[in-house]
């Protein structure tokens, strides 16, 4: 599997971004693909997750309005948009993903800690400063 981030860059705040990652060699029909960032001088912290076949999708309270996840599975590609970006979202930010060839259990109680997942792309760096 890999995984292919790309879309960061420099933002004013109070603009938006969409930030891009491709997969690659996910099969199972039971996958996530999660978002995850860190900031300068920060542990990296789980953002937002898009859960397959159900669509069901997952965000932080810390982005919560502000993030919307969505996938397109012809182009194997999941889009996170960031709204009203704040200087604190500054942040390299990173996509990950696991699969499973049974339905993921207690999902919501797994999906936000990054030991979870069994599969990394690098990062994308978003800076937002005026």
């Amino acid at each position: 599997v890999q995984l292919q981030a790309s879309g960061g860059g420099s933002v004013q705040p109070g603009g938006s971004l969409r930030l891009s990652c491709q997969t690659f060699g996910i099969i199972m029909t039971n996958n996530v693909v999660g978002w995850l960032r860190q900031a300068p001088g920060k542990e990296r912290e789980w953002i937002s997750a898009f859960s397959s076949p159900d669509g069901k999708t997952y965000n932080a309270d810390a982005v919560k309005g502000r993030v919307t996840i969505s996938r397109d599975g012809a182009k194997n590609t999941v889009y996170l948009e960031i709204h009203n970006l704040k200087p604190e979202d500054t942040a390299v930010y990173y996509c990950t993903a696991r699969q499973s060839p049974v339905p993921f259990l207690n999902l919501a109680t797994l999906i936000g800690d990054e030991r979870w997942y069994r599969h990394w792309g690098q990062g994308t760096l978003v800076t937002v400063s005026s």
